[in-house]
């Protein structure tokens, strides 16, 4: 169950990770995720049944992605589509393009070779768990080297503050387009791993997609924390891990497969709500032991006073004689 919830983990990541990039990097909710993780599918197995290499349809996967974020981000910023509203229209726009690229809904593999096929002849789920290694130690090693660049550190700029940012001479439009594109080539290129993994695309596979996003980018910041960007990014490798594991216990205790997405939902509701409660606690317990010091403060206050008034009668009194 481990080992199973760790490969898939790991195929899963770089749509965490390009969730991430849109949802805590420039704080916008992108829901062409539901659009470009099927998008990636298609692509590749399409390019994998007409005759390519598992590698270049792949990485075709992958810029099909970006292709898909370029629009929604020229949506967003070109022609001021609200953020969410231009995720939607390119999410249902890609659901026809996708139709196009499999003519069908779904699309099975034949006796293609994928990706863990170039691999040694060991077990499937150690065949899955190496390529989804590599591929995120790839994914943020090559993020970890941009964020410390001037065009990495302008996307972060751009998402804590656009308005200074754009004082500051940074063209902010270009920069949530890139975060648009990044993101959404990743999240394709998890689609194109999953496809691989599952032996075939389907147009329905990336209906739910944001929703493990989302809630494994949130596991990941409760079990993992840290301002360094290394550890962000780690922090969203083990939030796609202990998702899976999450679900694969579910189902290991009698959940059949059609409840994954209410319990996909269940585990986001608690998970946002797990730091609300917790910080809520903290906040009162701050407050009870501010209102104890106070008290012993004001009970200080009182006794000081009652000695004073004392010393001062005594004064009085010797003065009196």
């Amino acid at each position: 169950m481990l080992i199973s919830s760790l490969g898939q983990g790991l195929l899963w990541a770089p749509l965490v990770i390009g969730v991430f990039i849109t949802f805590r990097i420039l704080d916008i909710p992108d829901l062409t995720t539901e659009g470009s993780f099927p998008f990636g599918a298609a692509m590749t197995i399409s390019l994998m049944l007409n005759g390519q290499s598992a590698f270049i349809a792949t990485l075709m996967g992958f810029v099909a992605g970006c292709l898909g974020g370029f629009v929604t981000g020229v949506l967003d910023t070109k022609l001021h589509i609200p953020s969410l509203l231009a995720g939607i229209l390119t999410m249902t726009g890609l659901y026809s393009v996708n139709m196009h690229i499999m003519g069908k809904s779904n699309v099975p593999l034949l006796t293609q070779k994928v990706l863990t096929d170039y691999l040694p002849d060991w077990a499937t789920e150690i065949q899955t768990i190496i390529l989804g290694a590599v591929i995120v130690v790839i994914v943020i090693g090559l993020l970890y080297l941009l964020f410390k660049t001037h065009l990495g550190l302008s996307l972060m700029a751009t998402g804590n503050n656009k308005d200074m940012s754009a004082a500051n001479g940074i063209n902010t439009d270009k920069m949530i387009i890139f975060g648009y594109t990044i993101s959404n080539g990743l999240i394709a290129l998890s689609g194109s791993l999953i496809a691989q993994s599952n032996g075939y695309a389907d147009i329905g596979m990336g209906i739910g997609t944001i929703v493990i996003g989302l809630a494994s980018v949130l596991v990941g910041e409760i079990f993992l924390r840290g301002r360094n960007i290394l550890v962000r990014l780690s922090a969203m490798v083990v939030g796609a891990v202990l998702y899976r594991f999450l679900l694969t216990v579910a189902m290991g205790l009698g959940f059949p497969p059609d409840d994954l997405k209410i319990l996909s939902a269940i585990i986001l509701v608690i998970v946002i709500c797990v730091p609300i409660v917790r910080n809520k606690l903290k906040t009162r317990k701050q407050l009870k032991l501010y209102l104890s010091q106070l008290a012993e403060g004001e009970q200080d206050e009182q006794d000081g006073s009652i000695k004073h008034t004392k010393f001062t009668k005594g004064v009085l009194s010797g003065d009196r004689e």
